[in-house]
């Protein structure tokens, strides 16, 4: 069987936004594993209208061109990291929106997160998940989660190396999203 590929989904589109730092970070401890490809998406590089389709996607594909090239983006992966904000104690806009538009996409692949923020984007990855249950999708339990005082001093150039239990946080989540994504893969197949 082929590795899994796993995309590491940038979930905010701010231009000034933290979501770089942790996706960078992340796909650096990706690329040193042998049993799964990685690759960052991100939502920036998909200019989604607000959700307008005719039908929803459990029933059709999207018809929007640029939802349709999103929609065949995501087709291709096995798993997915989500690397979220938390705004108003859920995600953004921008990752609720994008993930409106796919369905059949997501169905019986795993979802794991990386949040920052208040409480660690605790309550962001909450929502998240229960999208994900909607799409189908099998959220791991570990997760990263990055609090305000991580977070306000990477953001005054500190490193991820200073808090080793983020790492440890991380590592645990890869195994588990990479085993959820070989499993489920194999699954699919069936």
């Amino acid at each position: 069987m082929t590795l899994p590929k796993i995309a590491i989904v940038i979930g905010t589109t701010r231009p000034s936004r933290f979501a770089d730092k942790p996706a960078n970070w992340i796909m650096e401890m990706a690329a040193r594993r042998r049993d799964a490809e990685f690759e960052i998406v991100d939502l920036r590089d998909f200019d989604l209208p607000l959700f307008a389709e005719k039908r929803a996607p459990i029933y059709s594909p999207p018809e929007h061109p640029v939802a349709v090239a999103f929609s065949e983006r995501m087709k291709a992966f096995d798993g997915f990291i989500f690397i979220t904000a938390e705004y108003n104690h859920s995600i953004s806009g921008a990752l609720k929106n994008a993930l409106d538009y796919l369905y059949s996409e997501m169905t019986r692949k795993p979802a794991a997160c990386v949040a920052y923020g208040g409480v660690g984007g605790a309550r962001a990855v909450e929502h998240l998940r229960l999208i994900a249950v909607e799409l189908q999708m099998a959220p791991v339990r570990s997760a990263v989660h990055i609090g305000l005082f991580e977070l306000r001093a990477l953001l005054r150039d500190g490193s991820f190396d200073d808090y080793p239990y983020l790492g440890t946080a991380a590592e645990t989540m890869l195994d588990d999203v990479v085993w959820w994504s070989r499993t489920l893969k194999a699954g699919r197949a069936d």
